[in-house]
């Protein structure tokens, strides 16, 4: 639970980051760090099925 709040602790820094600095490209290069995270942390339930393909 304190790793939920610390990563939503940072993702609000980082976007009061993009507005005070007008760094508006941060604002996808975040969503894609993010859904790079999600997609990694997916793929740890799928690993043993796709031992089992090869």
């Amino acid at each position: 639970m304190r790793r939920l709040r610390y990563s939503g602790k940072l993702l609000r820094e980082l976007t009061t980051l993009a507005k005070e600095h007008k760094a508006y490209w941060m604002v996808p290069l975040t969503l894609l760090i993010l859904l790079i995270g999600l997609l990694v942390v997916a793929s740890q339930g799928a690993a043993p099925y796709i031992y089992t393909l090869f």
